[in-house]
């Protein structure tokens, strides 16, 4: 199928339902879901947030300003605990960590009186590790992006069309990623994180991470992006800054930025 195709079929399986809720994250794929199923949908499409110590405040912003510009109602669920088996952060953590957001998604949901959950897995989203779309699945969410064959491109390029900003937003995924399987996950760590790669925005970096082992932050930037940090002024503010929040030693990951790089120490 063409892009215009999926689109169609996109339309045509939320229209198979009387009513959805978007698990909605404020990046790419969840914001281009929210903006069909309203398009849809209209008033009987709800957008919910968890927020919780796994979301950065950049993140919550933008899922406000996006589901303000779609008109979309949007509904948040405070959560400021971590589950202790989460916190643990075993190789399933992401498994342990969907089925309890998703489940006070479906929860809250269905005291709107809305019965069918909607996620943002694309079809892209099948090649890697993922332990939580097991929970996504147990829990009777539907994904429609991927049951209408939208890869992440064309999520792109139809959001540019709809003129959202998160056209070209970098990929982003929980900040607990950040951390390696087995280092147990803290809110001190996250924030730690979260500050560490608020600061790195400023030099212009537009994919990047920076990943927590222990006391090390390793950082991770776009391969074409690396030249960006080696000029000596930037590489000492980097530290400097980085060390106020907590890390003891700062480093650079050779070899650039790479989608699920934890994964690769299963």
């Amino acid at each position: 199928m063409n892009l215009e195709e999926k689109y169609e079929n996109l339309k045509k399986i939320i229209s198979s339902y009387e009513s959805c809720a978007v698990a909605f994250s404020g990046g790419v794929d969840s914001s281009f879901l929210s903006k069909v199923c309203y398009d849809v949908l209209g008033e009987k499409a709800i957008a919910i947030t968890v927020v919780s110590p796994m979301l950065p405040e950049s993140e919550l912003k933008d899922a406000m300003d996006v589901s303000s510009f779609v008109g979309i109602k949007h509904y948040f669920i405070k959560d400021d605990e971590i589950e202790d088996k989460v916190a643990e952060n075993p190789v399933d953590r992401c498994y342990h960590c969907k089925k309890t957001e998703f489940g006070n998604v479906k929860e809250f949901a269905e005291l709107k009186g809305v019965t069918t959950i909607f996620d943002g897995t694309n079809l892209d989203d099948l090649g890697d590790y993922r332990p939580g779309m097991q929970a996504v699945s147990e829990l009777g969410v539907i994904s429609p992006l991927k049951d209408a064959e939208f890869i992440k491109e064309d999520i792109r390029e139809m959001s540019k069309i709809l003129n959202l900003k998160t056209w070209d937003k970098p990929s982003f995924a929980c900040l607990a990623s950040r951390v390696p399987y087995g280092e147990k996950i803290t809110t001190e760590k996250l924030s730690k994180i979260e500050k560490s790669e608020e600061f790195l925005k400023q030099f212009g970096f537009k994919q990047f991470r920076v990943r927590a082992h222990e006391d090390i932050a390793r950082i991770e930037v776009a391969p074409e992006e690396r030249e960006k940090i080696f000029p000596t002024n930037i590489m000492n503010k980097i530290s400097i800054e980085l060390k106020s929040y907590g890390f003891k030693f700062v480093c650079l990951e050779l070899e650039g930025y790479s989608l699920g790089s934890m994964n690769k120490l299963i």
